[in-house]
């Protein structure tokens, strides 16, 4: 027996409330935090290896329209001047952030988006935790920012 269906029924009523509301209202009223302020990228192998697929990352980022900084909180060692410049990244644009004594690198990166002066902060934080993303997530949003953190390993 085949039955057909019609994709040109309308949205069944009971969402509709939901539906009223943007997203961002919705969040904030509920305290729930928008996922797509945080994001995360996992690389594996060798160090040099790691480099050469986050370069056009960082360089896309650093090329941004946007007139605020890519901000780079505690890169790790390997992030040289040098290796900004080797691959192309605009440095003009570029914030790189270290924690001071007493600070961590969480709180920094927190901060860092709260401000808004970037559109983007990068975090090299290993392991992540569901607390540690929904506190970047939500400083991200505070300052309409994007937060990005990146394991390398």
């Amino acid at each position: 027996m085949h039955m057909q269906q019609s994709f040109e029924r309308s949205q069944l009523p009971l969402f509709n409330a939901f539906l009223a509301d943007t997203p961002h209202e919705a969040s904030a009223e509920a305290g729930v935090v928008d996922d797509q302020a945080f994001s995360e990228l996992a690389l594996r192998g060798t160090a040099g290896h790691c480099l050469h697929l986050l370069a056009p990352i960082l360089r896309e980022l650093s090329q941004n329209q946007d007139a605020r900084w890519l901000t780079l909180v505690a890169p790790p060692a390997s992030l040289t001047q040098a290796w900004l410049r080797d691959a192309g990244l605009n440095r003009e644009r570029i914030l790189l952030l270290q924690p001071r004594q007493g600070q961590d690198a969480l709180e920094l990166a927190e901060e860092a988006l709260k401000l808004g002066r970037s559109h983007t902060v990068i975090s090299w934080l290993h392991p992540v935790e569901r607390s540690t993303r929904q506190r970047l997530a939500q400083a991200a949003q505070t300052g309409g920012a994007q937060s990005l953190n990146i394991s390398l390993g």
